[in-house]
Parts: structure tokens; sequence; C-alpha cells
């Protein structure tokens, strides 16, 4: 039985009925998403009125002082002029914000030496001299990415969230496919989300926690639209969902009063890199290239009240892969001409259009209209290469997201409204290059095993259709009426239709032996005799396109209340409610429930579950309704200076369980995946027995496959089940610690270190439902059995395996977060960041390659299962970055240090039998797992006009280290160790060669 142990809350549906309504009433909107406006803030003389003023496109907000304060909220980030009148006299300073700051700059005569403040008498000294503000009194675990960090820093792939890495507890990560994702903490990627403009990027059915990043070499946006970002970690406000790991917020750049524009162009051939790791095994080099290009262009339209900003950005990929055997264990001479010659380089073409466009709308002082749209698309060529598969086995993706928001802001003296209207149609499709039957070619095989796959050709399995496409209305209202309290709140009303169509495998899998072949004087590839085929095949009159047209409710309340000169005090709560009617109104086939509910195995005295607890009538399941989410949070500055503050926090956040798992309850039932053996010389079968049947080549023709299910359509057929009473993943997240401003040769520099613990609970699990006759996972006649020996042969009657779903992922992590800065500035153009991860992270399941495998079958379930090493998570972690401007040339670098990364491995030598092996994660060898060093250098032209050119070369890891990922795990038999655990046993890297790309731009 599933065991609950979180903290249960009981909502009471009218008064959140009430709660909700009363929201929407409120409702009258203003400037930028909650979480990515700024909000500027402090003490002022009495009676004074300030007045900012944003210098690229006139925006004015006008705040009144209460008790000797002022709150001006709403800011887009930029630079300000902020004019305050006392008593007839005014006075100007300038300073700049930063994305969804709360800064707090006194405003008295003579203001601290902690808020400089730039010469504000003219826009142009303004635009030059203005200072960053720095927001220290933050409760949250949070840093920010400047503008200048994103055009400054060493970059390939113009992904702007490869720069997060730069906050201490972030991973950014690029696959041996190209692919990348962004991660925190002990986490995998799928529990992160992405705001732009203050909306949310959450991908509902796939992996990689924000849309069209589960496995693509692509950007989520195209960089050049981004203006700056903030990465909070851990501990953010109420105001934040569908989210159990880090938070990014991004603003997107808009038009002002100048017509402005970018472009550039990257290029980097293959002449301008080492080999792969792979390449120098095969000493042959592939014909590759990486090209990027885009432009930008902003502009008024009518002077300080409509702008325009446009841009598109494109990136060509010729990625350099080789095919190579499955096995490192075999003899190349044994292999025929004809499979010699599928051994090579290959090529793994992307293609990228990436487009955004912007109107901005400021119709007087109190209301500003944004209009903007993102459209994505991208075809790739995955699965080739650094391996057996052949180009022709790959799979050809393509990937398509359109993103429109419609925002009406309205603000007053004392209150503030932000109201989206959005849109979204995001799509994944993978077909296979090849339509044609697969065909594996194997070695080292047993009678009924599948052995080392050498090499893959013809047609490949994937095939899929899954998005989703929706509206929301999202409303944020903010008062700061109250004397020292900031007042938060907003709703969201989404619908949204997810779809998960697969059909897997698409083209039939056909396995040859390839020593049964040889032997029996067989050379080419089309005599071959395959020894067992797997293939999928429809339902007839049954829907294979699983949809569910979800409707997501949300709500929140945070009060912002500054106690005192020194003690600030965050509380939040937030709730969050989804229907799913894909999941709650489906009903188990009356066919699967009979079989389930007549089968012996699993309805005995020693079955370890409730069968009746995964068969669903379509109305015993409900949608989670206990999503109460707490948040607090604090920070107490101990000079009332902001130079020395402490802060910590607790709070709840939570996530969503992607429809790709939902979805395989119903998929797997309208087509079924079948396995049949033809009776071969090396693996005899009795046929007519069972699946086995005599070999004949008209079953390359698919449909004389689907003519042996005919009579049987279920038998073998997989199938799926979740859990009736599903919860929603969640973390429960705390925090303590300082951060410090201190002056060092006449710059400040930032500090800050966190102690950070997180537990996520209630990840969904697969794991095997079948049971011996007697009821026992384990085999009843090897008593004490704690491994192997799972009832894999004891299927469904009528049907085939049993898999069940339920909660029951949990990780935690603790983390030691350091960070140091110098800023960049005009007055000191040099600048400095460098952060230092320790992690301790550890998680309760087996075989979780970086840490997002959600199968688990060597255990009956993970209850009472240890907490091992989390796999793909170092230890320690630091990544430094320098930039320094001289002459007209700026200079950049980043070094990344990473201790090695744990690696599963199964341990049998310390094991009392080979019945009580277990899992035991290893730490491969050495000090230093990962390295990598960058440089960027970038000259600037002045022509005299508004034109400037400028030229700009990048070297990617410039000593060529290399970061092995391939090695042996297994740690022996039963006292007999093995000499090559832990030595390498493959080509597999983390990081591409050394690398130099050249960028040419201009800017007007």
């Amino acid at each position: 039985m599933k065991q609950h142990n979180r903290t249960t809350f009981r909502p009471n549906r009218k008064l959140l009925s009430c709660a909700l309504a009363s929201c929407l009433a409120m409702a009258a909107p203003q400037v930028m998403a909650q979480s990515t406006s700024a909000t500027l803030r402090g003490a002022v003389t009495a009676d004074s009125t300030v007045t900012v003023t944003n210098v690229d496109t006139g925006l004015t907000r006008t705040a009144k002082a209460a008790n000797g304060n002022y709150n001006i909220g709403g800011l887009p980030p930029g630079t300000y002029r902020i004019e305050v009148n006392t008593g007839g006299q005014t006075s100007s300073r300038a300073v700049t914000l930063a994305v969804g700051q709360t800064a707090t700059l006194n405003l008295q005569e003579a203001p601290p030496v902690s808020a400089p403040t730039g010469d504000a008498t003219t826009l142009d000294t303004v635009r030059v001299t203005a200072p960053m503000l720095v927001e220290t009194k933050t409760s949250e675990v949070a840093t920010y990415v400047s503008q200048k960090q994103i055009d400054a820093l060493p970059q390939a792939s113009r992904n702007f969230l490869a720069f997060a890495d730069t906050v201490p507890g972030m991973i950014f990560e690029q696959g041996a496919d190209g692919s990348t994702k962004l991660r925190g903490g002990g986490q995998n990627s799928n529990g992160i989300n992405v705001f732009i403009d203050g909306v949310g990027q959450k991908n509902y059915v796939l992996k990689g926690g924000i849309s069209g990043q589960d496995s693509s070499s692509g950007n989520p946006f195209p960089q050049l639209a981004i203006g700056e970002y903030k990465v909070i970690t851990s501990n953010y406000k109420a105001e934040y969902d569908q989210i159990s790991s880090a938070a990014v917020t991004a603003v997107t750049k808009s038009g002002t009063n100048e017509f402005s524009g970018s472009f550039f162009w990257d290029y980097a051939p293959s002449d301008w890199r080492k080999p792969t790791v792979a390449e120098e095994a095969t000493g042959q080099k592939v014909r590759s290239k990486e090209e990027q290009y885009g432009a930008a262009f902003g502009g008024p339209i009518i002077q300080d009240k409509l702008f325009f900003f446009v841009t598109y950005e494109a990136k060509e990929i010729n990625r350099p892969r080789t095919v190579g055997f499955g096995t490192s264990a075999f003899d190349p001479a044994y292999l025929t001409p004809e499979l010699l010659s599928y051994i090579g380089p290959a090529i793994a073409p992307f293609k990228q259009d990436n487009f955004f466009g912007k109107l901005t709308w400021q119709l007087g002082d109190n209301h500003l209209i944004d209009l903007s749209a993102k459209y994505r698309e991208e075809e790739e060529i995955t699965g080739v290469g650094d391996g057996p598969n052949t180009p022709e086995y790959g799979s050809a993706k393509s990937n398509e997201s359109t993103r429109v928001d419609l925002r009406w802001q309205w603000t007053g003296e004392d209150w503030l409204n932000d109201m989206h209207l959005t849109s979204e149609d995001d799509a994944w499709s993978p077909r296979p290059v090849t339509i044609a039957p697969g065909r594996s070619i194997r070695s080292t095989l047993t009678n009924m095993n599948d052995g080392n796959t050498l090499i893959n050709l013809g047609g490949g399995a994937d095939y899929q259709d899954k998005g989703q496409k929706g509206i929301s209305f999202q409303n944020d209202f903010t008062f700061t009426g109250f004397n020292a309290h900031t007042l938060k709140m907003g709703v969201k009303f989404k619908r949204v239709e997810i779809n998960a169509f697969e059909q897997q495998p698409y083209n039939a899998q056909f396995r040859y032996d390839l020593a049964e072949n040889i032997d029996d004087g067989r050379t080419a590839i089309d005599d071959f005799i395959p020894w067992r085929v797997e293939f999928g095949a429809p339902i007839g009159g049954a829907n294979r396109d699983i949809t569910s047209k979800n409707k997501q409710y949300g709500i929140y309340l945070q009060d912002d209340w500054e106690v005192n000169n020194h003690l600030t005090l965050n509380l939040g709560l937030r709730y969050d409610y989804e229907k799913t009617p894909g999941f709650e109104n489906y009903v188990t086939p009356a066919g699967i429930a009979s079989a389930l509910r007549g089968w012996s195995n699993i309805n005995g005295p020693n079955v370890d579950y409730d069968i009746e607890n995964y068969i669903s009538n379509g109305r015993n399941r409900k949608a989670d309704s206990n999503n109460w989410a707490p948040r607090l949070g604090f920070s107490y500055d101990i000079g009332g200076d902001q130079r020395h503050v402490i802060f910590g926090g607790a709070g709840r956040s939570y996530d969503r369980n992607l429809f790709d798992y939902l979805a395989l309850e119903q998929s797997k039932s309208t087509f079924p995946r079948y396995n049949y053996f033809f009776n071969t010389t090396d693996h005899p079968c009795t046929v007519g027995a069972g699946t086995c049947i005599a070999w004949n080549p008209a079953y390359y023709d698919i449909n004389n496959l689907y003519a042996l299910t005919a009579a049987t359509p279920n038998l073998g057929s997989e199938v799926n089940l979740i859990n009736n009473d599903l919860e929603t993943p969640y973390s429960d997240q705390f925090s303590i610690g300082m951060r410090n401003v201190f002056t060092v040769w006449g710059n400040d520099w930032n500090t800050s270190a966190t102690i950070a613990h997180v537990r996520s609970k209630d990840g969904i699990v697969f794991t095997l439902g079948n049971r011996w006759p007697d009821g026992s996972f384990r085999n009843p006649a090897v008593p004490g059995a704690t491994w192997g020996s799972q009832p894999w042969g004891f299927p469904i009657p009528g049907y085939g395996t049993l898999i069940r779903a339920d909660n029951g992922i949990e990780t935690k992590t603790s983390q030691l977060l350091l960070s140091v800065e110098k800023p960049y500035t005009q007055s000191s153009p040099w600048g400095f960041t460098m952060a230092y991860t320790f992690s301790d992270a550890k998680e309760n399941r087996s075989n979780a390659v970086n840490s997002d495998e959600h199968y688990s079958f060597d255990y009956p379930n993970l209850a009472g299962l240890p907490f091992l090493r989390s796999v793909g998570v170092p230890q320690h972690r630091l990544v430094a970055t320098g930039i320094y401007e001289v002459g007209g040339i700026t200079f950049s670098s980043k070094l990344t240090l990473e201790s090695p990364r744990p690696k599963d491995a199964t341990d049998c030598f310390n094991a009392s039998s080979f019945d009580n092996c277990f899992f035991s994660p290893a730490t491969p060898r050495g000090t230093i797992g990962y390295k990598s060093f960058d440089l960027a250098m970038q000259k600037v032209w002045d022509t005299g006009t508004d034109l400037r050119v400028r030229a700009r070369v990048d070297m990617f890891n410039v000593f060529n280290w290399q970061t092995y990922t391939d090695f042996d795990t297994w740690r022996g038999g039963v006292g007999s160790p093995n000499p090559n655990y832990l030595n390498r046993n493959g080509v597999g890297s983390m990081w591409s060669p050394r690398m130099v790309k050249l960028s040419l731009g201009f800017d007007w």
C-alpha cells in the first residue's frame, strides 16, 4: 500500500471559490509580470514626491511619501532617473534596476554608501554612469545574470540558459547528442520552470522542465531577445508555480525611443576543432560545421508611446558522429565486408529558426500594453553514431512552438496590477528516418538472450506525436497602501489540451545472431535469418491519440513586511488544483480488469499490493486537491545599511505529473508490443508452441506480422496501470545564509554563503506488477533472495507483463552554496564571479541515469530502499568567470571544475551470494571529473557614425581536456573482483573537444 507522509491540507471549496472571485474582481492590470518587474523602495523625507523615469522609453511612475517611506513597483528592468521633490526643491540621481529585483534606496539628503548613485543631469549621462543597485534583503536563494555577462562571456550554443550555471547549485548540461538541459540541486531537469516576462514555459507532457527541451539541441528562446534574468534555486515566493526545483525568470527586450539594431554571424567549421574521442579511435575526422546567425531591430513607432522590437536567430549544425560497435568485446575482423562498410564517420544535422516580436504601447503614465509572440521551428536527426546506430536507423525529430502573450498593465498611486492572456501551441514529433524493417546484428547470444548489439540497420523504432495547446488567464495584483507591507495576490486559470501519441516500435525490429549466420555460410545481410522479431500492432477501433483537456487553477497571497529597517518577513501561501480528465475519467478495459481479478498470482495472501487500487471505473479517481504550499522567509539587515544581511526560509512547492507517463496506461493497450521467435539452428524452439514460428521472408512485410496477432490481439501485450490515488510531486525547501557587501580597492564586492536543504517527494515510478504463483516477487525456491529472480515469466493470462505506476521517487539534497562577485561597471570595466557548490545528493532509486529514470524493476517497490548517492550530481562544482575591458577590446573567460560524478554500479562482490547483489553507486577515480576552460576576445570599432562593427573569437575547452563517461561499473562476482572495475570501456565524453568560433557583427 502507498505510504502518505506529507501534511494534508483540506481546502474549504466555498472559501476558495470566494477568494478566487475576489481576486478576479480586484483585477486591474500593471507593468511587467510580478516575477519580472522591479520594485524600488526606501526611506524619504516626509511630504516628498518621488518620480522615476525610464531613460529609454520615458515610462514614468510617481509615489508620495507615506510615514517617511516610498514604494514604487512594476518597473521594467532598466535605467531610471529618480527625482525627489521636497518643499519645492528637486534633486535627482540615476540607478539601474534588475529583473525581479526589490531594491532599497534611501532618498534622504545623504544617501548611504551602499546605495551608489549616478549623475542624472542628462539622459546620456544616466545611460553611461547609472549604477546597478544590489538586492541583499531578499529571503530567496537567488542570483542575477546580467546583460553584460550574456554579451561577453564565452558561449557556444546561444542558449541563454547556459549562463545559469554561474549560479551556485545550478548545472547546465549538454548531452552526447547535443541536447541541453538545466537542472538544480539533486532533482532532474523536469523540476525547473522558466518564466519569460512572467509567463511560465512549463512542459506538461515531456521531460526537460520547459517546452521544447526534452531532447533538443535547440534554444528555447532567441538570445537576442533576452535582456537579463534571475535564477532562484530555492525558497521562491508564492507567485511561482508548477515547479519543484529552480526558477529562472527572464525579461525580454523592448523597443525604445531610439532606433537600434544588431546583426551577428557565428561560424565554426571542422578544421577549427580537434577530433572527438570517437574520431581519434577510428582515425577519421568528420566534415562538420556549426553556424549561427541572426538580427534584431527595434525603436519607436510613436515617440514615448508606441515601440516595437523584432528578432530572428537561426542555428545550423552538422554534428560529427562515428558509427561503431555497440560493444568493445568484439573482434571487427569477424564482420563481413558489407557490415564493415557501415562503420565510420557520419553526420547528424540540425536546423532551427527562432522568431520573437513585441509591441509596447505606453497608454499614459498608468497604462502599459504589450503584445509579444514567439515562434520556434527545428528539424534534427538524432540517434546516430557514437554507438551502433547507422544514419538510416536514426530519428527525424520535428520540434515546433508558438506562444503569444497579451498583457495589459495598470498602476495607481499605491497599487499595481498585471493581467496576461496567453496562448501556446507546442508539438514534438520524432519519426524514423527510414520506413523499413529494423535490423539489429548482435553477438555473444544465449538461446533467449538479446546479447550485445554490434550494429543497427534499416528502420528505427521511434514514432511519436506529443504536445500541448491551450490558452490561459493570469492576474497579479500588488497593494502598497498599508505601511511597511507589500501585498501581492494573484489568480491563474489555464485550459490546455495535452496529447501523447506513440507507436513503439513503428518499424518491426528483427534480431540477428551474427555468428549463427556466418557459420551457416550467409554473408549478405539480405540473406541473414533472424531468430527474433519485436513489433507493435494497432488494436482495431482503438484511439491511439491519447489526449486530455486539462484545467489548471492557481491562487496565491504574499506579504512582504518590512518590520523595521533591519527585519523583513516574506509570508506567502499558494494553492494549485488541476483537472486531468485523461487520467481521472479513464476506464480500465473490461477484458484487462477481468483478467487481473481472476489472476491468482496477484490475488493471494503473499501479494504486497491490492490490484483494485489500480483498476479504474471512471469514478474512483480524483484530482489531487491538497496542494497547499506555504512559503516563509526572512532577512535581517544587521547594520540597516544593506551591507551584511542574514536570510533564510522554508517552503513547499508543487510540480506536475508528466502526461507522457500518465498516457502509458492507455497507449500500451492500444498499440501492444509483441515478441515472436523463429526456430533457427542456434536458437531452437518448438514451432506452434507459444510464440515460436518458422522463419519466412514474408514476415518482412508488417501486415503479415499483424496477421499473427489477429486471433489473439492482446496476447503478450504489456499492460500499464496507474495508482488511482496519484498525487502531485513536490519539494520542501529550507535555507539559511548571509550576504555581504565589502569594499575592496574602491570597488564593492558581493558575497553570499548559503546552506540549503531540499527534499522532493512523490515522483512517479513504474515497477513490475507480475508475481510468482504464490504471490511472491522473488522466486520462492530461493529463500532469503533479495536480488534477481523477478517473475518476468509469469504474465497476465491472455496478455503480457504488468507494469504498475505509483508515487515513490524521493530525493534529498543538502548543499553549501558560495558566491563572490565583483560586478562589471562603466567606471570599473572589469568583473569577476565565482560560484562554488558542495552537494550531498541522495535518492531512493537505482539505475537513475542522470536522475531522470522512472522505471525500477529490481525491487517490488521503493519502500524501505536505502537512499543512494545521486548519479549525475558532482559533490564539488566550481564555476568562475572574468570580464576585462581595455583599449576597446573585451576579454572574458569561464572555468568549470567538477569532482567525478557518481555512476550506478552493481555489486555482487560484497554480497553473500548472487541472490543478494545490490546497487552501490561508485565514483570514478581522480580529483577532477570534469574541467573546461573557455576564452573569448571581442573588438568593437566605432565608425564615427551610429554604426559599430565588431569581431569576436571564442575558444572552447582551450586545453582540450576530455571528460570520459563510459566506465565498467560491474564490481565483480561473489568473492571475485572485476579487474576492470571503473576502468574506461567506451568513447563517451561529456564535452566537445577544443573548438574555435569566429563571430562577426554590427550594431547601430
